[in-house]
C-alpha cells in the first residue's frame, strides 16, 4: 500500500509541473515612438520603440494611415503572416534607432530574439488639424499575442498608446 501511495504522490508532484510558466509583459509606455523616413499616408510604414535591449515594431500597410477623419478609432488586424506586424525583440546590448535607420546593417548588437504576433488589433483614430492640411494619427495596440520560442504565450494588453504620428496632403 505505502509503494502505491509513495507513486501516487510521485505522479502529482509531477501532473503539477508548472513547465516554467513565466508571465512577461511588455513596458513601453515611457519610450517614444520612432521612425526613420518620412510617415506618409498611403504609404506602407515602419514605427517602433525603443527601451533599452528591447524593440516594439509595429510594420503598417498602405491601407492603414489614410488622410482622412475617422469616426471613431478604425481596426486593422495584426497578424504573423499579414501586412500589418508586431514585432517584439529582444538584443544582446543598448540598441538605439541607427539600428533601424543606418544604410548599411549593423552588425552589433544582435538580436537575441524576435517574437511577431500571433494576433491582436491595431486601432488608428484620424483627426485633422486646423490647418486642414495635417492629420494626427493616434494609433493604440489592444490583445497583442506574442508566443516564444518556449512557446510561452505573452498576451499583453497593456500596450494601449503606441503613439501618434502626423501626416500631410501632398504639396
Amino acid at each position: 500500500m505505502n509503494k502505491y501511495l509513495f507513486f501516487g504522490f510521485i505522479f502529482l508532484f509531477y501532473a503539477c509541473d508548472d513547465g516554467e510558466l513565466q508571465i512577461e509583459t511588455l513596458d513601453f509606455d515611457a519610450a517614444t515612438i520612432q521612425n526613420c523616413e518620412v510617415i506618409e499616408a498611403g504609404s506602407a510604414n515602419v514605427l517602433f520603440k525603443l527601451n533599452t535591449t528591447e524593440a516594439l515594431i509595429l510594420e503598417l500597410s498602405a491601407a492603414v494611415l489614410k488622410n482622412e477623419i475617422s469616426d471613431g478609432p478604425v481596426a486593422h488586424l495584426v497578424t504573423a503572416s499579414g501586412a500589418t506586424k508586431v514585432t517584439y525583440r529582444t538584443f544582446s546590448d543598448n540598441i538605439s534607432n541607427s539600428y533601424f535607420c543606418s544604410d548599411v546593417p549593423l552588425t552589433s548588437p544582435t538580436v537575441v530574439e524576435e517574437i511577431i504576433a500571433e494576433a491582436g488589433s491595431v486601432f488608428i483614430t484620424t483627426t485633422v488639424k486646423a490647418d486642414s492640411l495635417t492629420y494626427e494619427h493616434e494609433i493604440q495596440l489592444s490583445g497583442i499575442s506574442l508566443i516564444t520560442s518556449k512557446d510561452t504565450r505573452i498576451t499583453d494588453l497593456s500596450i494601449n498608446n503606441f503613439g501618434t504620428v502626423i501626416t500631410s496632403l501632398p504639396e
